[in-house]
Parts: C-alpha cells; sequence; structure tokens
C-alpha cells in the first residue's frame, strides 16, 4: 500500500468532498415522510399478525385446556 504524506491525504480528501453530491432540501422532507410512512405500515401489519397469532393461540389453548 503506497503511503502519502499529510498533506496530499488532505488533498485528496477534499477533492473527494468536492464531489459530493448533497441532497436537496425537499427530497431530504419526502425520504424522511416515506420512512415514517414505512415505519407505521410496518408497525400496523406486525400489530395485526400480533392480533392473528394471538388469537389463534388463545383459542387452541381454549381447545386444548
Amino acid at each position: 500500500m503506497a503511503t502519502t504524506n499529510p498533506l496530499q491525504f488532505i488533498q485528496q480528501v477534499r477533492a473527494e468532498v468536492s464531489k459530493i453530491v448533497w441532497p436537496t432540501r425537499r427530497e431530504v422532507l419526502l425520504t424522511t415522510v416515506m420512512v415514517f410512512i414505512m415505519a407505521a405500515l410496518t408497525a400496523v401489519f406486525f400489530a395485526l399478525v400480533d392480533i392473528l397469532i394471538r388469537g389463534g393461540l388463545q383459542g387452541l389453548l381454549n381447545l386444548v385446556g
């Protein structure tokens, strides 16, 4: 692995950082909203699955016990 002196390293880091394309405020807002929507849908899905499993187990236990 080639070694570089600290000055070259800093120059390379600056060159790479200048290539970054930062998202716009609108893109960040839309992405954030989508994350919250997907989190809510996932929570609802797992709540329904939990209710179904709980109901099935209670029915099975009432049938057996």
